[in-house]
Formats: C-alpha cells, structure tokens, sequence
C-alpha cells in the first residue's frame, strides 16, 4: 500500500520507517531543508533506540523515501498521515496551524480521493474542521476522508510500542475505511493485534484522556510520598501494596521528581482547555498539575535541607533527559532542578549518556557548569550526587568505586531508583522521595 507521512518529526519518522517495515511504500514529508538532507543522508535528528537502523534498511529497500512538498505527498499515496507538531499555546490550547497548513495544501493539490489520517496530538473535534478546511479549499470533486489514529509512542521504547502496540485505536467514518486501516495494520492483525474502531471524536479523546491518566497517576504516587516521608514510611513500600491490585497496576506509580516531556505536560494542559471550552470541570487535572510542580520544587527543598549551603559546594548531576533511552529534554525536571542549583551557587559536573549536548544550549559550559561522559570522574571530589533520571548505565554503578571518588559520601535520588539499604551498606548517606 502507498502511503504518506507529512512531518518527519518523532512521531512521523517513527510511523513512515515501521509502515516501510510492514511493507509499504512510504513517502514522508518534511520541509526543512537541514532536516531533509539529513534523513536523505540515512541520518536520523532524533534518538531513538533501532530508529536510526530501520530508517536506513528501508531507503536502501526503497520502501522509504523523503520529499519536501506536501503535493508530492499527495500524489504518491491515497492515505496520508497528518504528523506535524501541535505545540501548546500560553492558554494551554493547541496550536493547529500546522495541521490546518497541511490540510489546506492537500485540498489543493489532490485531484482524486484522499483519506486523512490524524496522527498528531489534537483537541476532539478537530476532524471536522480538517474536513471543512478541505472542503473549503480544493480544487477538485474528489471525496475526502477525515480519520484519527492517535499514537500511543513512549520515548525509548517507540518502535516496540508500535510493533506491539497494547491496542490500535482507529476512529472512522465507515465500512471503507475500516478496510484500509486493516490493510495498513495487516501484519499487527495476522499477530493477534486488534484495532478498536471508534468516531473520529471519540479517537481523539482517548489520547488526550490515557495520557491524562496516567500523569494523574504519577502526581498520585507523588502526593503518597510526600505523606510517607512525614509518617516514617517508604513510598516505595505503598505503591507495591496497592499496586499488585490488578485492578490498580504497578505502572506509572513511581514517585519522584516529576513527570516531563513533550506528552503529558502539554496533554494535560491541553485536556484542561478543552474541559474548560466544553463547560466540564476537570479540577482533579489541574491538581495533578499543581503536585507534578511541586515535585521539583520539594527536591530542591531537600538539597538544602541536607546540603545547608549550595554556594561553592561541588555537586554531580546524574541525568537531564526527561526519561531514560532519549535525548529529549523538553519540560524535564532536570531544567529546574539544575538552574536552582546553579542560582544557588553550586559548581555542576553535569552527566547523560544522550541529552548532554541538548542540555548545553539551556546551560553552556562555564567555570560553574561542567559536562562529562563518565560518572565516575564527574563525582571525583564531589561534596553531592544528585540523580535525575533513571538511566540503566546508572543503575550498574559500582557503588563502592563511587564512593571512593565522592570528597562527601551524600546521594540524592530524585527517581527512588536506587535501593537504600545496599546504597548505606557501600557508606553513603542516602535521601529519596518519599523513602
């Protein structure tokens, strides 16, 4: 089947390079000239763990191809994917420009039937005013389809998300276009996968609404910690306690410093506005909202409870992803915790296996502010480590060669990543959320 990306962002490159994997001849879209000539090169902009591998395999199989005009998007393939950015508005709303761009150009272009595939992040009902928008703007009689299949992508672990996807949600008009989404998702289908057919409507709600959830499950592991660490409690006792309640699950009830990224912060705010712009009250998000702030800011309340003065003190800063298995920084906690810690004035040997060179143009190299590969030698003479994101490199530290380097033995684990009895058995002073 041909088919079109438009946008060759995380999401749209995910999709165009796993469609080429499932065979499919794929044209993706994407209008920056740098970006372009780096993917035609077979170099991916991203990290994404086997991104960068699949992407090549399928421009030297020629199932995989890179244009840089919708038009050509158009001609090449009946269905085309909308994967462009929606970015946030002061307001919390979404910004739609560029969705209605590509809808407008792919009415103008097209001369024979198109079905349109949301796979951007949008608010509900945004179907109808791409449908509209085509209306209003092509040239041709030619029928048009407005569906919506959302992505359901974790950062580091996309392409197995989306080879084994939990579920396919499709949200269509009818019978034919159920058929094409069967086309499309054929091998996921012959492997026992189910696509759950639902309105356009109804398909857009349920991103906004699972991303949702799960954040207010996050800020609920948070709230709990935030109590254990006043009741003599573990939090990490607690949530294993409720959550083996199949009914509640273990996932997503890790308490820390936060939740970040470009998915949950904008989706709940976005899901707020749209609440707010449908006369629904969704205090409870707002709420989830106001702990996930308040996590980072309780973690630098700890540095100096523990630390007393930051001034001068040489402290190592393990990871500034917003998660493990990505060079993304966007909304990570890592942001705050660092400029308070450099406001403070603490000198920094900052630490991550992929997002150090993100990180640096937030906060450049200076006598305050240092970068290292090794996080042996970014702890040699420190007064503080401070762990911010969970990584696996981390988690198979030596602890007594760590200690060794460390001028004070103070560990502070903004994730709960490390265990704290092996952790004060290897001499250290150990502080957690909520442990």
């Amino acid at each position: 089947m041909k088919v079109s990306i438009v946008g060759a962002g995380y999401v749209g490159l995910v999709t165009a390079a796993c469609f080429a994997e499932f065979g499919h001849e794929v044209l993706c879209v994407e209008k920056i000239p740098a970006k372009l000539a780096m993917l035609r090169r077979g170099e991916v902009p991203i990290y994404e763990p086997g991104l960068d591998e699949l992407v090549r395999k399928h421009q030297a199989s020629g199932r995989l191809r890179f244009a840089s005009e919708v038009r050509e998007g158009v001609a090449h393939a009946e269905v085309i994917f909308l994967c462009v950015g929606t970015p946030q508005s002061d307001d919390g709303s979404a910004d739609l420009s560029q969705i209605e761009g590509a809808a407008r150009e792919i009415a103008q272009s097209m001369s024979s039937p198109k079905t349109i595939v949301e796979k951007s992040t949008v608010p509900v009902n945004t179907n109808e005013w791409i449908r509209k928008t085509v209306h209003r703007y092509k040239k041709s009689g030619a029928r048009v389809r407005v569906c919506s299949n959302p992505e359901f992508l974790r950062e580091g672990s996309a392409l197995e998300d989306f080879m084994n996807p939990d579920r396919i949600i499709v949200g269509v008009e009818g019978d034919e276009d159920r058929a094409t989404f069967r086309e499309l998702y054929g091998p996921l289908l012959a492997n026992g996968r189910e696509i759950i057919f639902t309105n356009p409507a109804e398909a857009e709600l349920i991103k906004h609404a699972a991303n949702s959830f799960l954040a207010m499950k996050i800020s609920y592991a948070n709230m709990l910690a935030d109590l254990c660490s006043k009741t003599n409690a573990s939090v990490k006792n607690v949530v294993r306690g409720i959550g083996l309640d199949n009914r509640i699950g273990t996932q997503f009830l890790n308490a820390g410093i936060g939740y970040g990224g470009s998915c949950f912060p904008k989706d709940v705010k976005a899901f707020i506005r749209i609440a707010e712009e449908h006369g629904a009250d969704f205090a409870l998000l707002r709420e989830v909202e106001a702990i996930n702030g308040k996590q980072r800011n309780r973690f630098c309340e700890l540095v100096e409870e523990v630390l007393w003065i930051n001034k001068d003190k040489r402290i190592a800063v393990w990871g500034l992803a917003f998660k493990p298995n990505t060079d993304d920084i966007r909304e990570s906690p890592a942001i705050e915790v660092v400029r308070f810690l450099k406001e403070s004035g603490a000198r920094l040997t900052l630490v991550d296996p992929k997002a150090a060179e993100n990180f640096q143009q937030l906060f450049p190299e200076s006598d305050q502010v240092r970068y290292t590969n090794d996080a042996y030698a970014s702890a040699r003479d420190a007064d503080a480590l401070i762990l911010l994101t969970e990584w696996e490199e981390f988690r198979r530290i030596d602890l007594a060669r760590l200690r060794a380097e460390m001028a004070l033995p103070i560990l502070l684990d903004g994730r709960n990543m490390f265990d704290r009895r092996e952790v004060e058995a290897a001499g250290f002073e150990y502080y957690g959320m909520g442990t």
